[in-house]
């Protein structure tokens, strides 16, 4: 299969069809959010105010401000599932990447210097995942791109699953209790977001490929609805 079906799962406006470090040493659950909270002298009513404002921007917000949302049980226990979970979506983007650049499928100065970078920091979101989880680091999965990765596919692909990526780490962001890992999953999301932006670009340059949400405000997924995706595309073999 193709990225379309990712697409269609996430483009419910139909913005995107329109253009066709150490911060972590170990894995000890540390500081619950409360606690870490309670050592920044920030208050009950603050941490509840935050968390309605979430709430009150997008559902996946409400479900992760409620604790739902969480990948599934196989991935691990707390902090450890989600970044098993979002390391198995960095195991693919850097797949995907390594093999667009094996293929040479950048045209021109400005692909080139988006694929170099984007290869580059993907395979880095990896082996910084790969070091924080240790020996609980889930497996790379087999892959299979068909043509996703052809000069004429591989930037709307890119687009995809960039885009997939924010909305996948804002998903899980109030579900993290440990702060490094907030912060370090603040610092990988904030990347994807400037790759979906500059993909988005690369595909056509109007407004609506720097925010498909088509407004100032991100939307998020849950963990169900972003593994549905994926497994969709007919990516992992």
């Amino acid at each position: 299969m193709s990225s379309h079906k990712l697409l269609a799962e996430f483009d419910k406006s139909d913005a995107v069809a329109e253009m066709h470090h150490n911060a972590v040493e170990g894995l000890d659950e540390g500081d619950s959010r409360r606690s870490f909270l309670k050592k920044a002298g920030l208050g009950g009513a603050a941490m509840m105010g935050s968390g309605a404002l979430l709430a009150a921007l997008t559902p996946a917000g409400a479900m992760a401000a409620k604790g739902k949302g969480r990948p599934p049980a196989s991935f691990g226990k707390g902090d450890i599932g989600i970044l098993n979970y979002a390391l198995t979506l960095e195991y693919l983007e850097a797949a995907f990447y390594n093999e667009a650049t094996k293929n040479k499928v950048a045209s021109g100065a400005q692909e080139s210097a988006f694929l170099k970078a984007v290869t580059a920091d993907e395979n880095a979101h990896v082996k910084f995942l790969k070091k924080a989880l240790g020996s609980k680091a889930t497996k790379a999965p087999s892959v299979d791109f068909g043509d996703a990765t052809s000069k004429a596919k591989w930037l709307p692909t890119a687009m995809v699953l960039e885009n997939t990526g924010v909305k996948a780490y804002g998903g899980q962001a109030l579900n993290i209790s440990n702060p490094a890992y907030i912060s370090a999953a603040l610092s990988i999301w904030a990347v994807e977001a400037r790759h979906a932006s500059v993909a988005g670009l690369l595909v056509k340059a109007a407004p609506s490929s720097i925010s498909p949400e088509k407004g100032p405000f991100q939307t998020t997924a849950t963990a169900a609805e972003i593994l549905k995706a994926v497994e969709g595309t007919g990516f992992l073999k």
